[in-house]
């Protein structure tokens, strides 16, 4: 992989169109198992994850065809139950299959997880609602084995509300036998486009959005047409950006309810932020900001994937900031390499003290994990000096034309 270069860029201004959401992207995608039929899906980013999904899904026997702006899968012929080590390694979100065997082939053969190295993210939740439903599990080797007949409805309270594990377990009680209930699930916005794609495939799901999801069995699915959600980490990470270089501009396409909490901290700040009906979010900081507080919490609290570009954002203005990382154990790799370009950053725990003001140097910098990545890339913007960035493989995994995107707006930055 090339590495970047940016360049202290200015202050950013003009459109920027968000694409499809990753997070919803790859449940969706997985969702397709449920049906024999074909699933026409559009808004789907271009991204690494994505084609390691794409990947796994032809491994197991699914045909894939792109035709523009739209993916069709057709996964009328599933003939393995078993998803490979050396793709499942690279994503954590290829766990999400598990559910889907379950409930239509009686069986998932899964490779433990991989991904970004921010936290131990266990499957333990997945695999609880797994057994609530009557599955017997294995664990040997590496892989988790489960089976299951046929899956019974249950009720099931999640200890965490994980969005993997609901997504997950709602994909496997959509065929399940009898009624299922998930307490304290995740309400993210991911879990409702889920929801959405699998009642339109004639699933019978209420509550997503809230903390008590009821999906009701049903004998078989149908394939369906579908567009993925605008991506809110994205729509937030391009607001940041616009902020963090005392510029303006409007997100276009995208959806202001999804992202509410990072415009609220971001006006709270001192950024003038205003919606429109069209989906566009226009953001002027094109004025002195003030630091902030911030706890990353499910949503619809502060979500933990801009908990990275807001570091970069709070080390930029005056004031001490603190962030209280709730999510995720790990998710501080970026801070070291944010002090080497001349941040004051001090990690306490869960939680990092941020004095403001500083004006950053650029330096070479490695990216750990992907959100801690586009802070970096961030971060360049506003230092002096040039910022190269190693690792940029992970930036790839969930940004679509994340570099094309910076530099119509006016960012500085290119591959070595």
């Amino acid at each position: 992989m090339s590495d970047i270069i940016v360049q202290n860029s200015g202050a950013l201004s003009g459109e920027v169109e968000i694409s499809g959401s990753k997070n919803s992207s790859l449940p969706i995608l997985a969702a397709c198992i449920l049906t024999g039929g074909k699933n026409i899906i559009s808004n789907i980013p271009d991204l690494s994850d994505i084609k390691i999904m794409y990947s796994l899904l032809a491994g197991l026997g699914a045909k894939i065809d792109r035709h523009n702006e739209e993916t069709v899968i057709d996964c009328e012929r599933i003939v393995s139950c078993t998803t490979p080590y050396e793709l499942v390694g690279k994503m954590r979100g290829s766990f999400l299959l598990a559910g889907p065997l379950l409930a239509r082939m009686g069986r998932a053969r899964i490779s433990l997880p991989g991904g970004c190295p921010i936290g131990t993210r266990p499957v333990d939740l997945h695999l609880k609602g797994f057994a609530a439903m009557g599955t017997e599990i294995e664990r040997g080797h590496g892989y988790v084995d489960m089976t299951a007949k046929r899956l019974k409805g249950a009720k099931i309270y999640l200890d965490f509300p994980s969005v993997g594990a609901t997504e997950n377990i709602i994909m496997a009680a959509v065929l399940a036998e009898g009624e299922t209930i998930i307490e304290n699930a995740a309400a993210e916005p991911e879990i409702v486009d889920l929801s959405d794609f699998l009642n339109k495939q004639g699933a019978k799901i209420e509550g997503s959005g809230s903390d008590t999801i009821k999906i009701c069995g049903v004998e078989e699915l149908r394939g369906t047409v579908h567009r993925v959600i605008p991506d809110r980490i994205e729509a937030g990470t391009f607001m940041t950006a616009f902020a963090m270089t005392r510029g303006s501009g409007i997100i276009k396409k995208a959806d202001y309810e999804h992202i509410k909490p990072v415009a609220a901290k971001l006006e709270e700040m001192g950024v003038k932020i205003s919606a429109g009906c069209d989906g566009s979010i226009k953001v002027d900081a094109r004025k002195s900001l003030k630091s902030a507080d911030i706890k990353t919490l499910p949503f619809p609290g502060f979500p933990t994937d801009m908990q990275a570009p807001f570091t970069v954002l709070l080390s930029t203005v005056e004031g001490t900031g603190i962030i209280i990382e709730t999510v995720f154990e790990n998710r501080f790799l970026h801070i070291g390499e944010l002090n080497r370009m001349g941040a004051d950053i001090r990690i306490d725990g869960r939680a990092s003290v941020i004095e403001g003001a500083r004006q950053l140097s650029g330096t070479s910098v490695n990216a750990f994990d992907l959100r801690g990545g586009a802070a970096l890339v961030l971060a360049g913007m506003v230092a002096k000096g040039d910022t190269e960035i190693t690792g940029v493989e992970h930036i790839r995994r969930g940004y679509e034309n994340f570099m094309p995107k910076l530099q119509k707006i006016g960012a500085r930055i290119d591959l070595k």
